[in-house]
């Protein structure tokens, strides 16, 4: 029994050594908003498994309490349906602070939108403003640049389910996209009453890096549906792109 026992203490200490020595520290921010909340549980279940094979630690806030205290801990932050049109004045200053401080960033679908002119250097962050969608339909989405790790867990001709965000460029951002998605597997046009959409032609990025500064910013236009939380592909292009923004490895070495 005592060699039981010892065993056994022996195997927590081991599992405590392990957990405490994390690669790095996420800040995961998944505030629920009017068409954004149902995910919330089942993305946490998906980035706690995530933390669990790739050794990274979490805070995994539905509050933006969560930018009100240390955000020079984190490797970077996450912003998951989380945009930044919530924040305070207080939070922007703190997060502007962060990422000029060479913070980084993964912009995650609602993430993306931001009302025209509330806040300029959020846009610029982003590097592309949505204008608008049409309904969610099945597309086809290409790989446009294999050396990235947002693209190493998914097929180069992914057959995928979102809202197929239109973007424009108003501040003139140069951008390196990741994916694109193909028009011509779906309707462009198929969208409700009184709107309009008319799609963006053969460059259309749904995902796409660049830099801010010394900052690394991800961002992918995919994850609307609850569901895609628990999908394999989703998860690893999620991931690929979060590991690339927190670490900022993984291309050089796929070149």
């Amino acid at each position: 029994m005592r060699l039981f026992l010892r065993c056994l203490l022996c195997c927590l200490a081991f599992c405590n050594l392990a957990r405490a020595d994390p690669q790095f520290k996420l800040l995961v921010l998944a505030a629920p908003n009017k068409y954004h909340y149902e995910y919330i549980p089942v993305a946490r279940e998906g980035f706690e498994r995530l933390g669990k094979l790739h050794a990274f630690e979490m805070t995994y806030a539905t509050g933006l309490w969560a930018l009100d205290g240390d955000l020079k801990q984190y490797a970077a932050i996450v912003l998951l349906n989380t945009s930044g049109e919530e924040f305070s004045d207080a939070q922007r200053r703190k997060f502007e602070d962060y990422v000029n401080g060479g913070g980084n960033v993964a912009v995650v679908h609602r993430a993306i939108i931001i009302p025209p002119g509330k806040w300029p250097w959020y846009e610029k962050l982003v590097g592309r403003s949505f204008t608008i969608h049409p309904m969610m339909q099945t597309a086809v989405v290409r790989t446009v640049d294999a050396g990235f790790p947002a693209t190493f867990g998914v097929p180069a001709r992914w057959i995928w389910s979102d809202e197929w965000y239109e973007l424009a460029n108003p501040h003139d951002v140069a951008i390196r996209p990741v994916l694109n998605v193909d028009e011509r597997t779906y309707d462009p046009g198929r969208i409700w009453p009184g709107q309009v959409a008319k799609g963006m032609g053969a460059d259309h990025p749904v995902s796409w890096y660049h830099s801010v500064g010394r900052a690394r910013v991800f961002v992918t236009a995919l994850g609307h549906d609850v569901n895609m939380y628990r999908d394999r592909h989703y998860l690893d292009h999620l991931y690929g792109g979060i590991w690339w923004a927190a670490t900022g490895r993984g291309v050089a070495e796929s070149r």
